[in-house]
């Protein structure tokens, strides 16, 4: 039986990636004392990476938005492998955003805003949590957006 959490998933007409292996010497996740902390997640989606380059030289900004999301969807789908349930999920900590920027562009966190509200969306008030969101020159893969997450389990 579904829980609560893939209820509003598939209210929301949103289907969780396959979580996908570590590319380098890291692991997607780690599941000690009561945290669950989630690696960085790019925007990958169908095997490839969706949103790549700039914000501010050629990618705009509901493309950064539309890659957070992604990013979320990732985060998520590293949470469910790691729980099986993500009712387990009590409360998502932080989310940390890096958006690969110009360095005159200033509008990052309405990028990361993306995953933001998106969790908030799937997990209710479950999802309001601490966030950074800053720029920096280069992210793996020249991906536009890498987030990563920590929460709070059972």
């Amino acid at each position: 039986m579904a829980g609560d959490i893939e209820a509003r998933l598939k209210a929301l007409d949103l289907v969780l990636p396959e979580a996908k292996a570590a590319i380098a010497t890291y692991v997607p996740f780690l599941h000690l004392d009561g945290q669950l902390v989630i690696s960085g997640q790019l925007p990958l989606k169908d095997g490839g990476l969706a949103v790549a380059g700039r914000l501010g030289d050629g990618v705009r900004l509901p493309d950064g938005q539309d890659a957070a999301r992604l990013c979320a969807l990732n985060i998520l789908a590293q949470a469910k492998s790691a729980l099986g349930d993500l009712d387990r999920i009590q409360q998502l900590v932080r989310l940390n955003g890096f958006v690969n920027a110009t360095p005159d562009f200033a509008d990052h966190s309405k990028v990361i805003n993306g995953a933001s509200d998106l969790m908030v969306e799937i997990l209710g008030d479950k999802g309001r949590h601490t966030r950074i969101a800053v720029g920096c020159a280069s992210l793996p893969l020249n991906a536009a957006v890498e987030i990563d997450a920590v929460f709070a389990v059972d």
